[in-house]
């Protein structure tokens, strides 16, 4: 690809927010080298991986790649090397960290077959990696831990050198030697512990002189009784020099064999960093990837320039290449023309480059072998600077190599000389490419061209419009429409007399008055259209929005009356449970009576479990069922003294006491409750089934046993019990039964044969004969 039409493209400053994204050397050095491709698989490739790569920076907000020294250059030359310095070892562990905090991430999930295929080339070495940090302290020292021989050498050191300076310490206290001594105090000279010495106390101080003052007048001096503890000193600091220099050889060592697969790495997280680098531009230029072809075809929703203010940019819609592959675009100065083929030209390389592009789902573009552009040198966004030799000479370039696999981009065509002659070379230039079947754009200002194009199939007209009544262009592009120049209204607005302008059109052909009148009208036409359209879509969203307004508010109706139907639920059980309990108090009040007789005590017995019965009922009646909650009906708007009626909340059925209040609550009887309800919470109560008829007499006693065992019941649970199976037993057609009521102190047996005398169903009943249970067995006969 040609270097100038990438800067003209401005292609490098893509590059430039392209490499302030890289998090490392080596994808840095890419994107230096990254150029548009050709080839359509290796594009569609590069585009694949930049989705994967977008995709997992999208779920986890980071590139899992770490920046890392490049040890390229030490990798190759290891294998030559005795050993490398604790530094570049270090480094050396970087790299190995980052490759394994990389993988790491990357096989977490599923990524995509193309990074999950670069992530798997990526090999890890821990124990090479724990080995470098375990030995190694900073980038000059090694750690205490490195080897057994350095921490016993490092410790041997430590008390060598401490025996030294308590030996000098004594020496610089001393009053004896204190004033010979320039100060009193203990400096290094030549790597030996040595005291300044006065020039005139030499001989008073026996030992070394290991150094002189600049001015003469001090002598450092190592006294002979440390010179043996100075020796020692320095044997010990050549077995630790010796034994490091054994620890990175072994380290060295330890790398080398892997030293190609290490280099390799760096490779792979360079590619990988490349990828997330353009998935981290195109998520901030809200950019997306473009569907790919290689028939020329060139469809743009929504494109923005990527080097233009996103809160300033126009997005634009062009198409090329489907029912044109020329397309003419006219409009004022500075009205946009130049972006829009800038936008063109550079989606392409960016596409080509596996980059995303900012405009919306839909966007199409090509794979074109070259692309060629005429926009001048110092041509930019804002003027053109440019000159008809200029454009001449790139033109002469673009027309030899063009051919149907190119893009041709060029900026006011045909301008910077007379304007007939201007046109009629321009024409013959769009003429030329079109024979070509390339896909070109071209900029003019010329009518001639706009008429040209209209007659010649394969050819479209465009335009930026501009904004009569406020004289600026509006940067909107419309395919199909030829622009005007506007030149006459822009006078008269800006204060030209109208007979003026009246004297200028004289001058104007007939055919192009015509044709001008023909774009105005069109103009016109398109203005309407664009404006019953925006009406029509304002209408789409605000029915959209009335549509999801009125469904919220319908969620939020459910939603309150889930929550009130809830409330009244746990209110209702809470007034059951209170019931229940202020029930079973009063039973037992009731059961300590005395002097009642027989019929009172049946009577109270079976008071008490109606009471027990209706409790149970309404405690059951509390849980929906589907069926009850498919058949609600409609809300009562009135209701009359008796009728039976269901509370929704509730799930109950009572009977209407009183006429609704100001407050439009009724109040109702509920089994054994008096409560009130609003006339909203009531609905039709539906009619109780009719009980089924008995089949046979055996069917019905397969439900019902031949006894009762109700030992270990108190009289007064028992009773409710025999009642309730005596009931069923005759129900079911038995004409005797056993309740087993066991021995015991003989009050159960009383009790219950008390109960039976008395009870309606009972013929007779007698005491269990031998092989029965005797005693602890009452044999019921029951009436036909």
């Amino acid at each position: 690809m040609n270097d100038k039409v990438l800067r003209t493209l401005e292609y490098d400053k893509i590059l430039e927010k392209l490499m302030l994204r890289a998090s490392c050397c080596i994808s840095r050095e890419l994107v230096e080298c990254l150029e548009p491709k050709q080839d359509f698989s290796e594009i569609q490739a590069d585009l694949e991986l930049t989705q994967q790569a977008e995709g997992f920076y999208r779920r986890n907000g980071y590139s899992p790649v770490d920046d890392f020294p490049d040890m390229r250059e030490v990798l190759k030359r290891l294998h030559a090397v005795l050993f490398l310095p604790p530094a570049e070892l270090l480094k050396i562990a970087s790299c190995l960290k980052a490759a394994r905090v990389a993988r790491n991430a990357l096989t977490r999930e599923n990524t995509g077959a193309m990074l999950e295929n670069l992530s798997n080339s990526l090999i890890t070495y821990d124990y090479i990696e724990q080995e470098l940090n375990r030995c190694i302290l900073n980038e000059d020292e090694l750690c205490d831990s490195a080897s057994p021989a350095l921490s016993r050498i490092r410790k041997q050191m430590r008390l060598a050198n401490e025996k030294v300076r308590e030996k000098l310490n004594s020496i610089i206290r001393s009053t004896e030697f204190q004033k010979y001594l320039q100060e009193p105090i203990i400096t290094v000279r030549n790597g030996r512990y040595v005291v300044p010495v006065k020039l005139e106390y030499r001989s008073q101080v026996p030992g070394l002189i290991h150094d002189q003052s600049g001015s003469g007048a001090t002598l450092f001096i190592e006294p002979t009784s440390v010179v043996e503890l100075g020796n020692e000193y320095k044997k010990y600091l050549a077995e630790e020099a010796a034994e490091v220099e054994r620890i990175l050889s072994e380290l060295t060592a330890m790398i080398a064999p892997s030293a190609k697969e290490i280099y390799n790495n760096l490779l792979v997280l360079g590619e990988i960093d490349l990828a997330f680098a353009k998935a981290k531009l195109a998520r901030e230029m809200s950019a997306i990837c473009p569907k790919l072809n290689s028939k020329g075809q060139v469809k743009i929703i929504k494109g923005r320039h990527p080097l233009i203010n996103p809160d300033q940019v126009v997005p634009i819609d062009i198409w090329i290449g489907y029912e044109f592959k020329t397309l003419i675009i006219t409009g004022p100065n500075t009205g946009g023309k130049t972006v829009t083929l800038k936008t063109v030209g550079l989606f392409t390389l960016m596409a080509m480059s596996g980059l995303f592009v900012p405009a919306n789902e839909g966007t199409e573009l090509s794979v074109f072998q070259n692309v060629f552009a005429d926009i001048g040198d110092e041509q930019s966004i804002e003027q053109s600077l440019s000159t008809f030799s200029s454009h001449m000479k790139n033109i002469v370039g673009i027309l030899k190599e063009a051919d149907r696999d190119s893009l041709i981009l060029l900026d006011e065509l045909g301008a910077g000389t007379d304007p007939v002659e201007g046109a009629a070379l321009a024409m013959s230039i769009l003429e030329t490419l079109h024979e070509v079947n390339c896909i070109a754009l071209a900029t003019t200002h010329y009518s001639e061209i706009k008429a040209f194009a209209l007659s010649r199939d394969g050819m479209e007209n465009a335009s930026m419009e501009f904004d009569i009544n406020k004289l600026c262009p509006t940067y909107r592009l419309f395919v199909g429409i030829p622009g005007k120049s506007n030149a006459f209204e822009i006078s008269k607005r800006l204060g030209l007399s109208d007979t003026v302008i009246e004297k200028a059109r004289v001058f104007l052909k007939k055919e192009d008055i015509n044709f001008e009148d023909i774009i105005t009208s069109a103009d016109h036409a398109r203005k309407i259209a664009e404006r019953e359209r925006e009406l029509a879509e304002a209408t789409r969203h605000e029915l959209s929005h009335l549509r999801s307004e009125a469904e919220a508010q319908r969620k939020k109706n459910e939603q309150e009356y889930e929550t009130h139907k809830k409330k009244a639920k746990e209110e209702a059980k809470r007034i059951v449970a209170d019931t229940k309990r202020e029930t079973e108090a009063l039973v037992k009040s009731l059961r300590v009576l005395k002097n009642l007789s027989s019929e009172d005590k049946k009577l109270l017995e079976r008071s008490i479990q109606n009471a027990r019965d209706n409790i149970r009922n309404m405690e059951e009646s509390l849980h929906d069922t589907p069926q009850e909650a498919e058949n609600i009906g409609e809300p009562l708007t009135e209701v009359n003294l008796g009728d039976t009626v269901k509370i929704l909340s509730l799930n109950q059925v009572g009977t209407v006491l009183t006429l609704p209040d100001s407050k439009n609550e009724v109040q109702l009887q509920v089994g054994i409750m008096k409560l009130s309800a609003k006339l909203s919470d009531l609905r039709v109560a539906a009619p109780k089934a009719p009980k089924k008829e008995k089949s046979s007499v055996v069917l019905q006693s397969k439900s019902v046993g031949l006894e009762l065992d109700i030992r270990g019941s108190l009289v007064d649970e028992a009773i409710p019990v025999v009642d309730a199976y005596i009931e069923d037993a005759h129900s079911a057609g038995l004409s005797e039964v056993n309740i087993i009521h066991g021995k015991g102190t003989g009050a159960l047996r009383a009790g219950i044969q008390s109960y039976l005398k008395s009870h309606k169903r009972v013929q007779s009943y007698r005491m269990g004969s031998y092989g029965q249970g005797d005693a602890g067995v009452t044999v019921v006969t029951l009436k036909k």
